[in-house]
This record gives C-alpha cells, structure tokens and sequence, in this order.
C-alpha cells in the first residue's frame, strides 16, 4: 500500500525526521490559505499523485511547454495560478505511463535553500532477509540512471533486523554522503529516524530523494524534502490507523475491487487473462503463457479456500479488462475443490454472457466432478489435461479468434 508524500512526511515526523513545514489542499482556495500559513516568502507547490518524477512530469491538458507537477511559488498570486494549473489535470511522468494520473490534491511546502541534495533509501532485502540502506551523493535524480551509469556512487549497507539499527550503521551512511561534524551526527539521527519508522509500520520501502542540506536559522540542516513511503498491505491488519490513509482514486478499480473481495490480482499489459490458486502456480502460469508467444492480462490468485462467490467475482473482475481476449483457468484443487471452482466459472460465464475463449485445468480434489460440470454446461469451455497444453490451447483459441 502506497501513500502520498504529505502523508509520508507527517509520518516520518512523527518518527523524529526533520521535513519543512507543509500542508495539504483539495482546492485552489485551500492551497492559498495553507500558503498564508507558511512563512514564506517562498513556496513549493507540489501535484501529489502515486508516482515519481513529478517534477519533470508534463500536464496532457496544458501543452508540452507547461511547467511540470513541482513549481516554485514566490507570491501567493503564482500559489494561486499554479494550483489552477494542476488540480483537475492529468500528470504524465515517467512513473504514470502515458495515460497519466489526475491531481486531485497538492501538498504546500515551505521553501528551502538547498546547498547539497543526495539520495537515500531503505528497504526490503529479499535475497538476504535483511533491511537495505541504499545511499548516494546523486540526490534529485533519477537512482535508477545513478545506477546506470554511476554505480560506484550508490552505496548499501545491510542491516540485520534481529540485531536492529547499530551506531556504525549510521556513521556508514554519514560516511557515503561524505557528511562530517554535527552534518555527520544529522545523518545519523535521520537514519535512527527512518529505521524506526521502517519496523515500526511494517514498511517495504522508505524512499528519500532529495535528502538535502539546506541552510537554516542556526546553520546548516539536514531535511527530507521529498518521500516515498511503501507498506506491506498484509500487515496493515496491524495498522488501522494506517490503512485509513490509503487513496483508492490512485489505484486501479480492478485492483481495489479485488481487495474487496480478498483476492490477489494485479493488472498486466498482455490480453490472456489468467485465473489461479497459489502465487508460484500464478507465475508458472504466466511464464508458460509468454513461452507460448502471448503475454498475462494479470497476475490473479484466488487462495486455497476460495468460495463459488470468490471465484464468481474474480472471473468478473479479468472479464472488465477490454484488453482480455482469452482467459486461462489454472486451479490445482488441494484446500480448493475443482467442483466449487467449476460452479463459479459457469455461474461467471453465463452472468457475462462470455464472449472470449476459455480454456480451464483442473487438477486435484474431486476434479472429476468438476470437469463434469464444465462438460454439462452448455458453454464453449475447453479443457486442459496439463499446464502445456492449457498454455497451447489458450494461445491458439486466441489467435483464432483474432
């Protein structure tokens, strides 16, 4: 589960992490009041969608020379002209894709002299079971090109989550971003900071970019000017508090209607729908589909004790996707009973009224029964006996049909 950089950054506060005063606004009204309320006479108004390079992003609506989803305000009259530009309209970033995402909120921030900008990160090890800090003196651009093309700037110190946050953790960092003095020690508190916040909300990734030196009242200080901050939505059954924050308008219906339902499903950019038990058996089932030529619609996973309404819901969900033109039914019945699934894929078919072909593979718990029912059921279903041959048959039905 993802959330905004405002909300990031009262987060991380909450932690003891040093960010510039900001404030939230839905309206253009709001965005001139939260100015008023900052010190000024500089201010940055920035879109809040869930995606990165908003600053070098461009509105579909305002041409290809308009000002990106980051501005610089030096008055409240620019506060004003710049939220009227974004709200309302579609950002296109390198993150979005082309279709973009609209702006429907913007985050006021207080200015900052910026002397220094680097990148710092934590998140999950998955090789090593461990939390990794990624740092690096390249802050304000894009990491992944850093790593392109200067890989010897990126720096990772592991941490062992049994032995917790340990001083020369911190030094380390303080070292990578070629920080001494009371810079060195800010370093440090901020990386104590966001450790905390890492374990202490289930996070899967705390992205800061920039982590910046900037000038204050007494001297220089070392703040967060921009967040991006991930959880594990399956930990979020420990998390009221944080769930309340998550915006379904950044997410995709499909998505979120799936949640609704408990089930696993993530939309692709293929066009064979694919229905499975088990997240390893799912990602067979995909890459048996591209070994075949074609490309997955979405990765989607029932679980092992789906109902016939679980199912009946999940068929519906890949059938709303246009750009699905066959589906593939891979269920291996353990917990899960062939016949349940069965019923839900008749009961889905003829709701739909299916119009795409379908092939289904059942295996396991009273599969008998349940290719009795798909046999019985007056519909163009085609059975499997494998998953090879559910994977030629899906795409040659498909190509038919094209």
């Amino acid at each position: 589960m993802n959330i905004h950089e405002y909300q990031a950054k009262e987060l991380l506060a909450k932690f003891g992490v040093a960010v510039p005063a900001g404030i939230a606004a839905l309206s253009v009204e709001e965005a001139v009041a939260a100015a008023k309320q900052l010190p000024g006479a500089l201010y940055v108004v920035k879109s809040q969608i869930h995606a990165g390079g908003r600053g070098k992003g461009k509105f579909k609506e305002l041409g290809p020379h308009a000002k990106g989803g980051v501005r610089l305000a030096f008055n409240l009259d620019e506060v004003e002209a710049h939220a009227k530009d974004m709200l309302g309209n579609t950002l296109v970033t390198i993150q979005t894709g082309p279709e973009g995402k609209q702006v429907n909120r913007l985050y006021i921030t207080d200015g900052a002299d910026i002397k220094q900008e680097f990148y710092l990160a934590l998140l999950v090890d998955r090789a090593t079971s461990r939390i990794a800090v990624v740092a690096s003196t390249e802050g304000g651009m894009n990491i992944e090109d850093v790593a392109h093309d200067s890989p010897e700037k990126i720096h990772t110190i592991v941490i062992d989550p049994a032995a917790g946050l340990q001083p020369h953790h911190g030094r380390s960092v303080a070292k990578a971003l070629g920080l001494t003095g009371d810079l060195a020690k800010q370093a440090q508190t901020v990386l104590a900071g966001l450790y905390n916040a890492f374990i202490g909300t289930d996070a899967e990734q705390i992205e800061i970019n920039p982590l910046a030196v900037c000038e204050g009242k007494n001297g220089d200080e070392l703040l967060v000017l921009d967040a991006k901050v991930g959880f594990d939505g399956n930990a979020m059954f420990r998390h009221k508090d944080l769930a309340e924050l998550r915006d379904l308008t950044e997410e995709d219906p499909a998505e979120v209607e799936a949640s609704e339902y408990d089930l696993a499903y993530i939309k692709l950019d293929g066009n064979i729908g694919c229905m499975v038990n088990g997240a390893g058996l799912a990602m067979a089932t995909m890459d048996i589909i591209k070994l075949n030529g074609e490309f997955p619609a979405n990765f989607l996973d029932v679980g092992g004790g789906a109902s016939k309404e679980k199912v009946t819901a999940a068929f519906k969900i890949i059938l709303k996707d246009p750009a699905v033109k066959g589906i593939l039914v891979n269920i291996f019945g353990g917990i899960m009973k062939c016949d349940i699934i069965a019923d839900g894929i008749v009961a889905a078919a003829k709701e739909v009224n299916l119009s795409v072909p379908l092939v289904v593979r059942l295996e396991g718990t009273n599969v008998q029964q349940g290719k009795d029912i798909l046999a019985n059921s007056g519909l163009p279903i085609v059975s499997a006996n494998d998953l090879g041959d559910a994977a030629e048959k899906i795409v040659a039905e498909v190509r038919k049909a094209a």
